[in-house]
């Protein structure tokens, strides 16, 4: 009996101790964000937030060059969007790229010995990716503010970002009576190992489908065409917005109704305008590249890499912490000579699709 008893503790410590082995040991700091005893808190672990403040620091920026003689394309052939620039900050943002992208490779990842060249697919991509940098700056304001983007608010010194992403690759049902998964219970990273479905991006970042499910009435039978599974991909988008930014639900949300504008926090109208800005970048920069990649850098459903949350903040509220590295380099901030359409204001509540914008939540106290 005594033997029994033994094992059976010892089989329940081991159950505890894998069962608590994917939480976060403590201290762990809270921030106030709201009233007081509301949950209006915003959670740090001080351990992930040491390991991650060296991923987040912005390289130093050279001076900028003079801004006299001749133009970038007076003088270099086939130079199509940074030929505004001289010849002198021309060659300064073009040792910026090589570093932000690409430091071990060199120039020669995208070019060359002829440097009007466009053989290599690296350069007609980078060429599309300086005009997309180009727009968040110029028209993508409500998102990025003043600090904008540069290459390196993505890549981080790498050919290609480490956080992208592909559609996900159809199940293979078989013939083995595996059954419909129907896209999740495959415990995800981007869903937060959760059991939600894994591939939200492909619904919210590209395509265009509301992501608010939220009622605004009690039991809304018949007012709402939101079903348990678009709740649930709406959640699965959260989990990664939380996980991307490192940051919980209160940074966007008030506990009293997460459905209402006018008593969410200011960071909800940023990432309402997020969502938009990423189904544009996927759909107007990041599709119309698909046949310039060559196969081994497609997704199992041969499509092209595309942008999510985590490609710019990696695990920060903001990336590199608000670093603001464009303002330094003249030529990615350089408004496109065609005129900026409008874009399309943030609603004030969960009705409305004109001018809002979430106001500060109420006051600590």
């Amino acid at each position: 009996m005594a033997l029994a008893v033994r094992f059976t503790t010892l089989t329940v410590a081991v159950t505890a101790a894998v069962l608590l082995a994917g939480c976060e040991r403590p201290p762990v700091e809270s921030v106030q964000r709201g009233y007081r005893g509301t949950g209006m808190q915003h959670i740090v672990n001080p351990r992930t937030l040491a390991e991650q403040i060296p991923t987040q620091q912005a390289p130093v920026a050279t001076p900028v060059a003079d801004d006299s003689g001749p133009r970038a394309n007076q003088v270099f052939q086939n130079v199509k969007v940074l030929g505004h620039l001289s010849v002198a900050e021309f060659t300064r943002q073009m040792a910026a790229i090589t570093e932000w992208v690409s430091p071990t490779e060199g120039c020669n990842y995208c070019h060359t010995e002829n440097l009007a060249d466009d053989s290599k697919y690296q350069k007609v991509v980078s060429r599309r990716m300086l005009e997309m940098t180009q727009k968040i700056n110029a028209q993508w304001t409500q998102h990025v503010a003043a600090t904008g983007v540069t290459c390196y608010t993505c890549h981080r010194g790498q050919p290609v970002p480490k956080e992208i992403w592909f559609t996900a690759a159809p199940q293979n049902k078989r013939s083995d009576f595996i059954g419909n998964l129907d896209g999740q219970n495959q415990a995800e990273k981007v869903v937060g190992l959760t059991s939600l479905p894994y591939d939200p991006f492909t619904t919210f970042l590209k395509d265009d489908t509301n992501v608010r499910i939220y009622a605004t009435t009690a039991l809304p039978a018949g007012t709402s065409t939101a079903d348990i599974k678009q709740a649930e991909k709406s959640y699965g988008l959260m989990m990664h917005f939380s996980g991307a930014l490192g940051v919980n639900c209160t940074y966007c949300h008030n506990t009293n109704g997460f459905g209402s504008w006018e008593n969410a926090a200011p960071q909800r109208a940023t990432a309402w305008y997020g969502i938009r800005m990423a189904r544009d970048l996927n759909n107007n920069f990041m599709d119309g590249l698909t046949k310039s990649f060559p196969a081994h850098r497609l997704g199992p459903t041969g499509d092209v890499a595309k942008i999510n949350c985590a490609t710019c903040h990696q695990g920060a509220y903001k990336p590199l912490y608000g670093a603001q590295m464009a303002k330094d380099y003249p030529g990615l901030k350089a408004l496109p000579p065609a005129a900026a359409p409008a874009v399309e204001a943030a609603p004030v509540d969960a009705a409305a699709s004109a001018a809002p914008v979430a106001t500060v939540a109420t006051a600590a106290k």
